[in-house]
C-alpha cells in the first residue's frame, strides 16, 4: 500500500460521524497524513444543523485536540451535494483524498440496519479504499 497523504472523512454532526472522525484522526496521527473533514450541504441543509463553509465546527477542533493532531493538518471542506456524491468527489482535487472514511450510519438513521446507504454506497462506488468505522458496543 501506497503511504497515506490525505484522509478524507464524511461529517454531519451526528454520533457515527464523530466515531469516524475520531478514526481518522488517529490514524492521521499514526501516520502522519492530513485530514479532511468533508459535510454534504444538500438540499435540505437549512432545515438541520447548519455548518459554516469557512468555520470548522468546535467539535471537530475538540476532537483533534483529543486525538493530538497538528491543526495545521486539518482541513474542512463543505460541498453541495447528497452525502455519497460530494464524499466520492473527496477523492479527487482539491481533497485528493487516499483513503475516505465514514461512519455506519449518520443522520438518517434507520433502527436495525448494520449499514446506511451513504457507506454502503461508499463501498460499493469508491475508486479510493473505504473504511466503514462502527459505533462502539454501549457499555455492559
Amino acid at each position: 500500500m501506497t503511504p497515506l497523504h490525505t484522509i478524507a472523512v464524511g461529517y454531519d454532526g451526528s454520533p457515527d460521524a464523530e466515531v469516524a472522525v475520531r478514526w481518522a484522526m488517529e490514524t492521521a496521527v499514526a501516520t502522519q497524513s492530513n485530514v479532511a473533514v468533508v459535510h454534504a450541504a444538500g438540499l435540505l441543509e437549512h432545515l438541520n444543523t447548519n455548518f459554516a463553509r469557512n468555520e470548522t465546527p468546535l467539535a471537530v477542533l475538540s476532537l483533534a485536540g483529543e486525538c493530538g493532531l497538528d491543526v495545521e493538518r486539518l482541513f474542512w471542506y463543505v460541498n453541495d451535494g447528497d452525502a455519497c456524491s460530494v464524499l466520492l468527489r473527496a477523492g479527487e482535487p482539491p481533497v485528493g483524498a487516499d483513503l475516505i472514511v465514514v461512519g455506519s450510519r449518520g443522520q438518517g438513521q434507520h433502527p436495525g440496519l448494520l449499514l446506511g446507504s451513504t457507506s454502503l454506497e461508499m463501498v460499493q462506488h469508491s475508486n479510493v479504499p473505504v473504511v466503514v468505522v462502527p459505533m462502539p458496543d454501549p457499555p455492559g
